[in-house]
């Protein structure tokens, strides 16, 4: 997408050009301090506003590392680091975390404030369009066909419900506890984690495994809503499990085969069968 790869190319030659200035390195997250900043970044969107987005919250995520600058949160350091924090900024909430990893050891390390400031608006594009693509657009109709699936196979309301509960928020936690460590080793220089392939790739491949699941899911999911015998029978498996396949099939023979001609086949086959039973 040219506005995402415009966004990167901005981030990375912010962070790649420049050295940073300040300490040599960022003391470890210990165990307190990211499980602090951790849960404050589930609330990131509490303070969510039309002027300033989650500003307010990237502050409020922040607030914890920047008590270890000198002079604690009485000192000048600590007030201008928080009020730098707390103006505007727009990301997927659960990327966030990289900016507040990221964001939160740079000012630990006292890099020069203009640098910060540069440094968090050239985030906002990148980590809004690969949140987006990740996870409103893969993981979440991903794990949705999931949870049709589960209905389909004869699942109660409450394993579905638990089914997609469980396997959303597994990638959900999992990608914002990902996103806050690599913020905070990486620092500055980020964009090298804005490569990692599941951010990358993992669109691609989760759409592919949703175009399976979908076949699988659809008919099931319609068998068990018409009221129709238990899923688990010859037919409606064999529909669950010829449909997938031949979504894979027509996108073999595109170009050597007109899907008008495939359908009318397999209506012709399915009138036959209706007439031999």
């Amino acid at each position: 997408m040219p506005e995402e790869q415009l966004g990167q190319d901005a981030l990375r030659t912010e962070t790649v050009s420049m050295p940073v200035a300040g300490m040599a390195s960022a003391p470890e997250m210990d165990t307190a301090l990211r499980l602090s900043i951790y849960l404050r970044c589930l609330a990131i969107q509490g303070s969510w506003n039309y002027e300033i987005l989650v500003g307010n919250g990237v502050g409020f995520c922040v607030e914890p590392a920047l008590r270890q600058l000198p002079g604690g949160v009485d000192g000048p350091l600590y007030r201008e680091a928080l009020a730098r924090q707390s103006v505007y900024f727009n990301a997927h909430p659960y990327l966030a975390a990289l900016a507040i990893g990221a964001l939160a050891r740079a000012e630990v390390e006292q890099v020069a404030p203009q640098r910060i400031e540069r440094f968090r608006t050239a985030l906002c594009g990148p980590l809004g369009s690969v949140g987006d693509r990740l996870v409103w657009a893969a993981w979440l109709p991903a794990c949705s066909l999931v949870a049709l699936l589960l209905f389909g196979v004869g699942g109660s309301a409450l394993v579905v419900a638990l089914g997609f509960l469980g396997l959303y928020n597994l990638g959900h936690f999992g990608l914002r506890d990902w996103a806050l460590r690599a913020g905070w080793r990486h620092g500055l220089r980020v964009a090298t984690a804005l490569g990692h392939p599941v951010l990358q790739h993992g669109p691609r491949y989760i759409g592919r495994v949703s175009a399976v699941l979908g076949g699988l899911a659809l008919p099931l999911a319609v068998h068990r809503a018409m009221g129709g015998p238990a899923p688990l029978t010859p037919i409606p498996v064999g529909v669950a499990v010829v449909t997938p396949l031949l979504a894979v099939l027509l996108v073999r023979l595109q170009g050597r085969a007109e899907g008008w001609r495939v359908v009318l086949f397999l209506l012709a086959a399915f009138v036959l069968y209706s007439v031999v039973r």
